[in-house]
């Protein structure tokens, strides 16, 4: 398995989170949720129509909640680089 490799430095990191790009990028990742509950929300009403198996409705409430943690995981990336970065120089 190959080690984390992070060339930015904490403080970048967290110049990073103030910027208007990672607001961007939280805007547009926080509109992906917002679809994936739409989404979610959907599932009863079209089984009444489309009368999928139990198997197919899980898999589906599976597959969205996975994204949705995709999401929350890309949303805390800046936070766990710098807590890499923190426990890296800990161990120095």
């Amino acid at each position: 398995m190959e080690q984390i490799e992070i060339r930015a430095s904490k403080e970048a990191l967290e110049e990073f989170k103030k910027s208007i790009i990672w607001a961007d990028i939280v805007r547009e990742l926080e509109s992906w949720k917002q679809g994936f509950r739409l989404e979610q929300e959907s599932i009863v009403s079209e089984a009444e129509s489309t009368n999928p198996s139990t198997a197919s409705v899980l898999l589906h409430m599976g597959d969205i909640s996975g994204r949705m943690k995709a999401v929350d995981y890309m949303l805390t990336l800046p936070d766990v680089f710098i807590s890499y970065l923190e426990t890296k120089k800990e161990d120095k």
